[in-house]
């Protein structure tokens, strides 16, 4: 008896690996990856640049890194919801909540700063697990949860932000220097640039390797070695722009580190695996043993996390809490920011660095268009038809990959 029930765990484990690690049987990424994405934003800079020749300067482009931010923040939460196919809609007013909850707690109350960080973002992280936890138990559709989340969560900001509608904090404090201190050593930033492209190559080396053993596909020496070249021409270019104004902004090193640290756990662990299994098809995560309501309760509890750290960064770049990141839009554009960055609609297919290429790209338009004197109204119209073309693209996209699955 004991022995049969291993045999049956081993099949199951091995059941499981077969459809939770696809990149496993399959051959190295397929389709256009983030080309288009990268294309899109060179075109973006291009024509700004054109228009104005301070889009590109030193200046524009680190404010630029420092204002993605919070924004990406929240988007990189918003990635963990979207790959199990479900959409968060709470994260907008979580990341109001946060900050709302840090100047309560800190200039109202006089808790010290880093204890009100932590308490913000413990809250942020507990209310999407509720959501996750109503999501799963009910059976009620995720964005309808997190609708009724956004309202509630919005009624408390506004409660503690009080008749004023904003609570100022100390510009010298924790949370203002989020997103207003740099490391001025040139070391800094020409060294994260190395170190980012020798790390990206040694794990593609490391990963051709691991293939090449096992007998399955595998990139090119050739590929890897070009790819590596365009991003270490890309690092060291945001190196030399960055340190010809103030050097890496601390807010942008930890959204790297956020990135980085995310992209491991989706792409490095078993963890990752479930959660991409899970946004393959919720059904055959069943049958491989995957403890699918565990796995929907932590995405909803990291896009809750991310959020309330995003409107801290938010509240940081204002050095006030306010009711700005509850409006909405920073709801529409972390969502946008995933999806132009590649991340799909339907689950299963999607990177954390999709935050990244995504709200390069709406951030730039913000900041042209800011450059440029036009109204805000414009940046909606560009920005949601920028939307709608990636997600056509995405369904298009799924839509050939089923059909080249059924023949």
């Amino acid at each position: 008896m004991v022995v049969r029930r291993s045999a049956t765990g081993r099949l199951r484990r091995g059941r499981f690996r077969q459809r939770a690690d696809p990149a496993r049987r399959r051959p190295p990424e397929g389709g256009p990856g983030p080309a288009p994405v990268l294309l899109a934003l060179g075109v973006i800079w291009a024509v700004f640049q054109s228009l104005n020749a301070n889009f590109l300067s030193p200046r524009n482009l680190s404010v630029l890194s420092v204002d993605i931010v919070g924004t990406g923040l929240v988007a990189v939460g918003v990635v963990f919801v979207l790959l199990i196919g479900e959409l968060d809609l709470s994260v907008g007013s979580l990341a109001g909540l946060s900050g709302a909850l840090f100047g309560a707690l800190n200039v109202n109350h006089g808790m010290p700063e880093w204890l009100a960080v932590l308490v913000a973002v413990a809250a942020g992280a507990g209310a999407g697990a509720f959501h996750g936890f109503v999501f799963t138990r009910t059976g009620v559709p995720a964005f309808v949860v997190t609708l009724a989340g956004l309202l509630t969560w919005d009624g408390l900001m506004l409660y503690l932000l009080g008749p004023e509608g904003t609570i100022d904090f100390s510009e010298n404090g924790l949370v203002a220097r989020l997103t207003s201190r740099h490391v001025t050593a040139a070391l800094a930033c020409y060294g994260l640039a190395a170190l980012g492209t020798a790390a990206y190559l040694a794990v593609r080396l490391h990963d051709r390797a691991r293939r090449s053993a096992a007998g399955m596909p595998s990139r090119p020496a050739g590929e890897i070695w070009f790819r590596t070249a365009l991003l270490g021409a890309a690092a060291f270019a945001a190196a030399y722009v960055l340190d010809r104004f103030e050097g890496l902004p601390l807010a942008l090193l930890i959204f790297l580190a956020v990135l980085v640290a995310s992209d491991l756990l989706l792409r490095r662990t078993a963890y990752g695996r479930r959660v991409l299994a899970l946004g393959g098809g919720a059904e055959a995560a069943l049958r491989a043993g995957l403890a699918v309501d565990r796995v929907r309760i932590s995405v909803f509890l990291v896009s809750g996390a991310l959020a309330a750290v995003g409107g801290l960064f938010v509240a940081s770049r204002l050095t006030a809490a306010t009711t700005l990141p509850g409006s909405g839009m920073l709801l529409v554009n972390a969502i946008a920011a995933a999806v132009i960055g590649g991340t799909s609609l339907f689950g299963g297919r999607g990177s954390t660095w999709s935050a990244l290429l995504g709200v390069l790209i709406i951030q730039s338009i913000a900041s042209g268009m800011a450059l440029l004197g036009v109204q805000p109204a414009v940046q909606f119209m560009i920005t949601g038809g920028v939307l709608l073309i990636a997600v056509v693209f995405d369904a298009l996209a799924r839509r050939a990959a089923a059909g080249r699955a059924r023949t």
